[in-house]
């Protein structure tokens, strides 16, 4: 498990409950991984009860699987529950980038401007984990210029099923494609093009099919069999 800091606005449950999240998201906490109340706890510097309210929680969407007498676990990769939050993602963001079409602002295009520059420096320099934070600060943006940031945070728990097989394509497949895919996204915003942006989030957003045979081949173990 990765050590992440505690944000000063954060309460102690809402820590735990990210550092939990992130650290199942990066794969840090693999799927199939015992989860360990006391051991969280412990390695956070926190009490046992944020840490216990967070893993129901996760519980509850189907991240971390509970058995009576056995233990938690993270659970395995459910396709079932990717192909709903890409569902439900796929719908969002194309609703939102058409309200940024029209809504984003000067000060909106240049922050982009300034995360793709980012993301093409972390490409050319093979680092991945710093490309998946700017592809998910990317998306924000959009939902921040669109004025849905309740919307973005209300999805993110469904998403972590979809995340875990983003982190995974990053390290297996090494796609680069997303990268240029956000070039093409901000142009069709700043051109207020919102069918072409559509488009170009539907198809930015089922990449991972694409890539779900050589997930399957490098990580079988991470995946539940259908």
């Amino acid at each position: 498990m990765r050590k992440i800091e505690k944000l000063p606005v954060e309460t102690v449950r809402e820590y735990a409950f990210r550092a939990i999240t992130e650290n199942i998201i990066s794969l840090d906490l693999a799927p199939g991984t015992a989860i360990s109340e006391n051991e969280i706890a412990g390695f956070l510097g926190i009490s046992r009860t944020p840490v216990r309210e967070s893993i129901q929680e996760l519980h509850k969407a189907a991240i971390i699987e509970i058995y009576p007498q056995r233990g938690s676990y993270v659970s395995l990769i459910d396709n079932q529950y990717v192909e709903e939050a890409v569902f439900l993602r796929t719908v969002l963001d194309k609703a939102v980038i058409e309200e940024a079409c029209y809504m984003a602002t000067p000060e909106d295009i240049a922050a982009m401007e300034e995360n793709i520059a980012l993301q093409e420096f972390y490409l050319s320099n093979n680092a991945t984990e710093k490309i998946y934070e700017l592809d998910n600060a990317f998306h924000k943006m959009i939902y921040t210029c669109s004025k849905k940031e309740i919307i973005h945070e209300m999805r993110k728990t469904i998403m972590i099923h979809f995340d875990r097989v983003r982190s995974l394509a990053m390290i297996a497949v090494k796609d680069t494609k997303i990268v240029n895919d956000h070039k093409l996204m901000l142009k069709a915003i700043k051109e207020k093009d919102k069918e072409t942006a559509k488009e170009l989030v539907e198809k930015h957003l089922n990449r991972y099919r694409v890539d779900q045979e050589a997930l399957l081949k490098a990580y079988p173990q991470y995946f539940k069999n259908e």
